[in-house]
């Protein structure tokens, strides 16, 4: 049983309002609604309502043979499609038993890294829009644009690439095509110091982020958040150091998982802008180590009708919003049983329910743009 007081006259100011944000409102990233009540200009409480946008990807994964469901994988979260597909090809693989040729495995890393980049850039420039500085969204598309440019070459995607295949890739390079992606990588590098110095070094951004939003790592482990939020909070958890998979056992040397303790909406931001610099760094190893590579295959030849054994499995990757898992269960058929998807905007946006309440209705679109969600990873 719930109480509402109703403030007449002079004790008006003190009467509980319920606010929905959404779902349509060009802070939610998408259809996603958030139930706040509040308190004058202060937050109360927050409900984050999901599900306008739901597909029911996880029960068309069995009715989709496992060469299907790449495309069904691919689009949850859409700034990240290329891990994606990443996560069920490896938990089929592992199903399998099978093994991934060399030149699979460190064309899988470079692409993966680039994905992360292409992902990373459109916070970076969507973020600070977000807080009225139109600006570097327009360098953040730029940027954008030359990576895609080589995505789109070798896959035929710009955005949902579709590239991989259980056993390894599509198909292999295109001639001269590591020369473009290394040109194209060294030419964001070059101006990625439009981030460090016009949005971070802003001091209007800075006072708008710092000391905003903070999350602690107790919420961290309690909601499951994960990814470049948890780290932002001291929770120094990267499955590519921690879990190796894919190339990333022969490149600690280069990678760098960045964490900061403020947990604020500035450590956010500067997370995602460490980890961009950081990602562009790993995609030029993974180019040094392919010009040494041998020629080989790109993917192992399967059978025309492709079953798993019977059994289970869980592969999970480090996406560049989080944790993607994959528990995937077999009866032996061509289809999944089963297939359970862990998205990380899921339990990324769920914190919202202990960030918002006591903060501003003024401060509510920094921290929700701060989490770095995409409502499609959220509904499934």
């Amino acid at each position: 049983m719930t109480e509402t007081t109703v403030g007449i006259g002079g004790a008006a100011e003190s009467t509980d309002m319920v606010l929905n944000i959404g779902p349509q409102h060009p802070s939610t990233h998408g259809v996603l609604r958030l139930r706040l009540v509040l308190d004058g200009e202060r937050i109360v409480s927050a409900e984050p309502v999901v599900g306008y946008m739901h597909r029911g990807a996880e029960k068309l994964f069995e009715a989709r043979d496992y060469r299907q469901i790449v495309m069904l994988a691919n689009r949850h979260d859409w700034l990240s499609a290329f891990s994606n597909e990443l996560g069920v090809v490896m938990a089929v693989e592992r199903m399998l038993g099978m093994e991934v040729p060399e030149r699979a495995v460190w064309m899988r890393t470079l692409l993966a890294e680039l994905n992360r980049v292409l992902n990373h850039l459109m916070f970076l420039g969507s973020y600070p829009l977000e807080l009225g500085g139109i600006t570097p969204i327009f360098h953040a598309f730029r940027e954008r644009e030359e990576l895609q440019a080589v995505m789109e070459e070798i896959s035929g995607g710009r955005m949902h690439y579709m590239f991989n295949r259980v056993g390894g890739l599509k198909e292999d390079l295109p001639a001269g095509w590591l020369g473009r992606a290394r040109a194209a990588i060294a030419d964001v590098r070059t101006r990625m110091d439009v981030y460090d110095k016009l949005v971070h070094g802003n001091e209007i951004f800075r006072a708008r982020t710092r000391g905003v939003g903070v999350l602690s790592a107790e919420a961290v482990h309690a909601y499951g958040v994960s990814g470049p939020i948890a780290r932002a909070s001291g929770v120094d958890f990267d499955l590519r150091r921690d879990e190796p998979y894919l190339a990333y056992g022969e490149l600690q040397d280069v990678l760098k998982v960045v964490t900061r303790t403020e947990g604020d909406c500035l450590a956010r931001f500067e997370v995602l802008l460490d980890q961009t610099h950081n990602a562009l760094d790993l995609a030029v190893a993974c180019l040094d180590r392919m010009d040494d590579l041998p020629p080989g295959p790109i993917n192992q030849r399967l059978p025309k009708v492709l079953k798993a054994p019977e059994g289970h499995t869980y592969a999970w990757t480090e996406n560049p919003l989080g944790i993607n898992g994959y528990y995937l269960v077999s009866k032996g058929e061509k289809t999944p049983y089963r297939l359970k998807l862990r998205s990380a905007s899921y339990n990324n946006i769920q914190a919202l329910a202990v960030l918002l309440p006591g903060q501003l209705v003024a401060d509510m679109v920094a921290i929700l743009g701060s989490l770095f969600f995409v409502v499609g990873d959220i509904d499934k």
